[in-house]
């Protein structure tokens, strides 16, 4: 009876064992597919840095920089171009002052010469980057036949329109060229000053003075003057208009990128357009 008894339980628990079962391992976690390289989703861009830069230019560079800010602006969409036009000698004071400015382009070296004496600009990014002639104009349909600088000793010549020797490079190379002809006190009682070239190109222009005094390229743009005269270069300090980045910039690669493009091939061809050499 024992050893029934014994053999019955025996055999239950087999029984029960095999119902149980083993438990199975866990299964590892499964690799995702890999995913090709056409399928792969694209890393998003890097945002293009945003600048906006204030560039203080000399009052006769005006319409050439008009038209090189939208080709500039085009070639380089992360950077706008905002113009400060003034006399160059004012603009240096400005600059000198504190006021906001990224880029300088000056109508002669002295003004340029001032801020880097007082370490205002990066001195590195200076280059001069075009040049001009100085010319005697009257207006399209005036009457003035002189054909020379010497002649502005002319009695008939009431008023001569000529910048401020001070702050306008423009007046400043006429003071020399009448300097080195020895007329300057012949006609000292006579001249107009114009804050800027191209005031005195509007004195010109709308007949406040018989003739003036401006830059070439002034005279190219207006078909309201005529070109009576064109300054022997020996008479006057070479004018050359040199650039460079404000040192207080707040973007500066964004500036150096517009004195780059300035004397591209590019910015070259519009400056010639409008006059400069």
């Amino acid at each position: 009876m024992k050893k029934q008894l014994l053999a019955l339980c025996t055999s239950l628990g087999l029984l029960l064992t095999a119902c149980s079962g083993t438990p199975a391992a866990p299964q590892a976690a499964q690799p995702a597919p890999a995913t090709s390289a056409s399928e792969a989703p694209a890393a998003p861009a890097a945002p293009t840095e945003k600048a906006e830069i204030m560039v203080s230019a000399a009052a006769s560079l005006t319409d050439a920089l008009n038209e090189l800010k939208s080709t500039f602006e085009a070639d380089n969409p992360g950077i706008t171009v905002s113009y400060n036009f003034g006399s160059s000698g004012k603009l240096a004071q400005q600059i000198g002052q504190g006021a906001p400015s990224d880029v300088f382009l000056s109508a002669s070296a002295k003004d340029m010469n001032g801020l880097e004496e007082k370490q205002l600009i990066t001195k590195d990014t200076r280059q001069d980057f075009t040049k001009n002639e100085l010319v005697l104009i009257t207006g399209a349909s005036s009457s003035v036949t002189i054909d020379s600088f010497e002649k502005l000793t002319d009695a008939s010549l009431k008023h001569i329109a000529v910048g401020e020797p001070e702050t306008v490079p423009a007046g400043r190379y006429a003071k020399e060229v009448m300097d080195t002809l020895k007329i300057s006190d012949s006609v000292k009682d006579r001249l107009v000053y114009g804050s800027d070239v191209r005031q005195v190109l509007t004195f010109v222009e709308s007949g406040n003075a018989e003739v003036g005094i401006v830059y070439a390229s002034d005279a190219l743009i207006s078909k309201n003057v005529k070109v009576l005269a064109t300054a022997n270069s020996d008479w006057h300090n070479p004018i050359v208009y040199p650039g460079a980045v404000v040192a207080a910039s707040e973007h500066a690669d964004a500036a150096k990128t517009f004195l780059s493009y300035l004397t591209s091939d590019k910015g070259k061809e519009i400056l010639k357009k409008y006059g400069f050499q």
